[in-house]
C-alpha cells in the first residue's frame, strides 16, 4: 500500500510538473475522455518521402481506451491507424520516453517495428519554442487554465534527421533530412481550425508554424491563434496572449490567406491547397473522427517591418502540412 501511495505521489507531482514540459506525457490519473498524440514529421534530405508518425492513447467517455500509432505519408497520399491494446502503452515518469509495444518515441530518437515500417531514425539540433514559468511553451499563460478543450506543445520547429527506415521493403536513408515534433492533448480537436508548417524554405534554418481555431471558453467562444516563424535565429511570434491580432483568416477551395500583426510585424501568408489525407482525430477523448491533412502544401510567407517599412523576410515554404477543419465560417475573419 505504501507503495502504491508513493507512486500516485509521483504521479500527481509529474503532472504538475508537466505543465513546464509539454513533451511529457500527461495522462496520468486520466480514465475517460481524454487523448494525448505526439507527431513527427520526417523529410529525407531529397525532399521525395514525407511521412508523419503519430504515437498516442486515447479514452472514450465510457473508459474505453486505446494505443495508436498513425501513419502519414504525404508524397503517396496513404495514412495507416496500427491499435495497441492500452497496456502496451508504457509511458515514463518525469521524462519523455514513450513505449508502445516494440516501438519507441522520445524528443532524441523514434524505433519503429510496425509491420510495414521498421527502423531507427536520431534527431539533433533542435529548434525549440521558448518557456519560462509564466508563459510555458507555446500556449504561453492558457497552459494553466484546467478546463481547455485541446492543449498543444511545440517540441522541436526544426531538426536534422539521421537514421534509416524499412519501408515496404524499401530502404529509406533519411540521414541529413528535416523533422519538425508537436503533440496535442485534451478531449477534442476545435470544431474549426486552421494549421500549417514548413520548414522547408530556399535556406536551412527557416520554420513556420500556425494554428488559428474556434476555443471555447466560459460558455461563449473566441478565435484563438499561435503563430512563430523562426528566422535569423530568432522567434518571432504573433499570439492571442501577447496581444497580437489576427487581421484576415479566409479559405477557399484553392488557398488559404492569413495577416497577423504585432507591434512591429506584419506576417502575411498565403497556404495553396494540394491533395490531402484523411486521419482519425480525437472526439471526446476518442480517436472517431476525421480530418484531412496535405503534407506538400506550397506557403507563401512574408514579414514586413512596419517601423522601417519593408519587407523583413519573403519567402516560399515548401513540404508544408496544411489542415482545414470544420465550420471555417467560424474562424473566417476579412479585412
Amino acid at each position: 500500500m505504501r507503495n502504491k501511495n508513493i507512486e500516485n505521489t509521483n504521479k500527481i507531482i509529474q503532472k504538475v510538473k508537466s505543465i513546464f514540459y509539454p513533451e511529457y506525457y500527461r495522462g496520468w490519473g486520466k480514465t475517460k475522455k481524454y487523448f494525448e498524440g505526439w507527431y513527427y514529421k520526417v523529410v529525407n534530405a531529397e525532399e521525395n518521402k514525407i511521412f508523419a508518425f503519430i504515437p498516442g492513447i486515447s479514452m472514450d467517455e465510457n473508459g474505453t481506451k486505446q494505443a495508436f500509432i498513425q501513419v502519414l505519408e504525404g508524397k503517396n497520399l496513404n495514412s495507416k491507424y496500427n491499435k495497441f491494446d492500452v497496456q502496451e502503452f508504457l509511458p515514463k515518469i518525469g521524462k519523455f520516453e514513450i513505449q508502445i509495444a516494440s516501438n519507441f518515441f522520445s524528443s532524441e530518437k523514434i524505433i519503429l517495428a510496425l509491420p510495414t515500417i521498421k527502423g531507427e531514425l536520431n534527431f539533433k539540433h533542435h529548434v525549440n519554442w521558448p518557456s519560462s514559468w509564466y508563459s510555458p511553451g507555446i500556449m504561453g499563460p492558457f497552459a494553466f487554465v484546467p478546463f481547455m478543450e485541446c492543449y498543444h506543445g511545440i517540441l522541436s520547429m526544426d531538426h536534422i534527421i539521421q537514421g534509416q527506415l524499412v519501408i515496404n521493403d524499401e530502404t529509406v536513408d533519411f540521414t541529413n533530412g528535416r523533422g519538425y515534433m508537436e503533440k496535442d492533448w485534451g478531449h477534442s480537436f476545435p470544431s474549426a481550425y486552421i494549421w500549417i508548417q514548413t520548414n522547408h524554405f530556399s535556406n536551412s534554418g527557416i520554420s513556420l508554424i500556425v494554428s488559428v481555431a474556434k476555443i471555447p471558453w466560459l460558455g461563449c467562444s473566441f478565435v484563438g491563434f499561435i503563430a512563430g516563424l523562426w528566422f535569423n535565429n530568432e522567434l518571432f511570434e504573433f499570439t492571442t496572449y501577447n496581444f497580437s491580432k489576427l487581421s484576415k483568416s479566409f479559405v477557399d477551395n484553392k488557398e488559404v490567406r492569413l495577416v497577423l500583426e504585432n507591434r512591429k510585424y506584419r506576417l502575411e501568408i498565403i497556404a495553396h491547397r494540394k491533395a490531402a489525407t484523411e486521419l482519425a482525430s480525437p472526439i471526446s477523448g476518442f480517436m472517431d473522427g476525421r480530418i484531412s491533412e496535405s503534407m506538400t502544401a506550397e506557403i507563401d510567407v512574408k514579414l514586413y517591418d512596419k517601423k522601417n517599412k519593408k519587407i523583413f523576410f519573403q519567402d516560399t515554404g515548401r513540404n508544408a502540412g496544411l489542415e482545414v477543419t470544420g465550420k471555417i465560417q467560424e474562424i473566417t475573419i476579412c479585412s
